[in-house]
């Protein structure tokens, strides 16, 4: 059986270990905030300038001066900071930030990410993509596996424009988790009740599978 969105971001909340400063992007990613493992404690990093985020508020909790760099609504943890876009972006290039998570449109196989733009539509620009994958030394994708249309994200080759190139590390989608390595992508672990072969099926880029691939784990 396929994920949830809030499913892929429980998964990936276990990638975080302790004293991690992490930045989440906009979308899946930001749900990663909500399912931080017992027993650790991160920092988690927006570019519009906060360092100590919380989980999402609860409906009527909302305050509209907190918000995320994706203009959502969110919480503080004792001790978060603010400051401006500067020193937000210092920390992001001066590699101060341990774990990226980013959403994306298209991964290629080699861990080119294309995750700003779709030509002919209107946005209101890259934000801070480019500087985290030029910067992060760790970035995982959280994304759907598949488009609206039923065609695979994860491609030999990236037909978007480029936010970066060789970057990603890991990806997380509804049928899989998936490690970039220098050979190609390699298949670590599949959604509960997810066969190989569908997964493979769903995949354009070709896939390294060794072994018995064991079912993700998913924390509660």
């Amino acid at each position: 059986m396929a994920l949830s969105k809030e499913e892929i971001a429980k998964r990936i909340a276990q990638e975080l270990q302790d004293g991690f400063f992490v930045n989440l992007g906009i979308g899946i990613p930001t749900l990663v905030a909500n399912y931080i493992p017992e027993g650790i404690a991160v920092e988690f990093q927006s570019e519009n300038g906060v360092l100590g985020m919380g989980p999402f508020p609860f409906e009527g909790e909302e305050d509209a001066d907190l918000i995320n760099a994706g203009k959502q609504t969110i919480t503080t943890v004792p001790g978060a900071s603010f400051f401006d876009s500067a020193m937000s972006f210092a920390m992001i290039r001066g590699k101060h930030v341990d774990l990226t998570i980013l959403g994306a449109m298209e991964v290629a196989e080699n861990g080119d990410i294309a995750n700003w733009k779709i030509p002919g539509k209107m946005v209101k620009g890259m934000g801070g993509a480019m500087d985290l994958v030029a910067s992060a030394e760790n970035i995982i994708v959280a994304m759907m596996h598949i488009n609206k249309a039923g065609e695979s994200k994860i491609l030999k080759k990236c037909t978007l424009p480029l936010t970066g190139v060789g970057c990603v590390k890991k990806i997380v989608t509804e049928l899989a988790v998936m490690e970039i390595t220098p050979k190609g992508i390699k298949l670590v672990e599949r959604a509960p009740g997810v066969s190989v072969e569908h997964i493979i099926a769903s995949t354009e880029a070709s896939l390294i599978i060794e072994n018995e691939i064991p079912e993700m784990v998913i924390i509660e």
